[in-house]
């Protein structure tokens, strides 16, 4: 079982690299399983679209992550609730429109995937207890007797959360992410009881840019400058980053782990 996980999709750069690099990956590596954090997609950098949301499941796409970021647009209140393949944070407060966490089947309908979406509660928007709610998810997604294999996106923004996330649902989980930051660690690995970790799996977009924002207005407002507009990404040539976790179908935990950077001025 092979699943490819996906940091967060960053405007129409990043849109241009899923649609020209993932369906050759998902071949090249027999992937079973995709995930992608699309919570920055939309052309402004910020939330998701029905659109879009579409044109990511028709080119292989199996479940959509998010973050704080996920109800920037309007319509994705709604359409969330129609559409279960879309995840916001399950640790949102009470009431929030669609799902935390659901299970998946494999296209082949041989395996049933987990996929939770959390989101840490340091330097983000006000959300519930995140590991308190991680702690109730898991008691409903045991791994070999309610999933087969489980993937958790921890969208935080500091390095020490996702790590106690990691190590919280070691042997529990196929994989735990971090996403929301932009940037790719160099941790990738597997824990000690079997979980595949990576701090944070880094965007897909242009990385010639201030987290996938164009650079020189960022520069600009780093400065207060007059000239500064509302941030907006970068447009160049987009580089796919992400994760393949190789996984034991016996025990649902990770067999091998490589980090994947494809394409962009990252890889050059």
């Amino acid at each position: 079982m092979k699943i490819l996980v996906l940091g967060d999709v960053m405007g129409s750069s990043g849109r241009n690299a899923l649609n020209k690099k993932l369906p050759k990956i998902i071949k090249n590596n027999e992937i079973d399983f995709v995930i992608v954090n699309g919570e920055n997609s939309a052309d402004d950098g910020k939330g998701i679209t029905q659109e879009i949301a579409e044109e990511f499941f028709k080119i292989g796409v199996d479940v959509i992550t998010s973050g704080n970021h996920i109800w920037d647009k309007q319509e994705t209140a709604s359409y969330i609730n129609k559409e279960n393949r879309l995840l916001r944070p399950a640790n949102l407060v009470e009431g929030s429109p669609g799902k935390g966490y659901e299970k998946y089947l494999t296209k082949d309908k041989k395996y049933k995937i987990g996929v939770i979406n959390l989101m840490g509660n340091v330097f983000m928007k006000k959300t519930e207890d995140v590991f308190q709610e991680a702690k109730k998810i898991l008691a409903k997604m045991i791994l070999k007797k309610d999933v087969d294999f489980s993937v958790v996106d921890f969208h935080g923004e500091i390095t020490s959360e996702k790590m106690a996330a990691g190590h919280f649902f070691d042997g529990q989980a196929t994989c735990v992410v971090g996403t929301h930051t932009h940037v790719p660690t160099a941790d990738t690995r597997i824990l000690e009881k079997g979980t595949a970790y990576q701090t944070d799996i880094g965007m897909c977009g242009d990385y010639n840019s201030v987290i996938g924002m164009n650079k020189e207005n960022s520069i600009k407002k780093f400065f207060k400058n007059n000239d500064a507009v509302k941030h907006f990404p970068a447009e160049g040539e987009g580089t796919l980053s992400g994760i393949i976790i190789e996984a034991n179908t016996e025990n649902g935990l990770a067999k091998n782990v490589i980090r994947i950077i494809d394409g962009g001025s990252l890889t050059k």
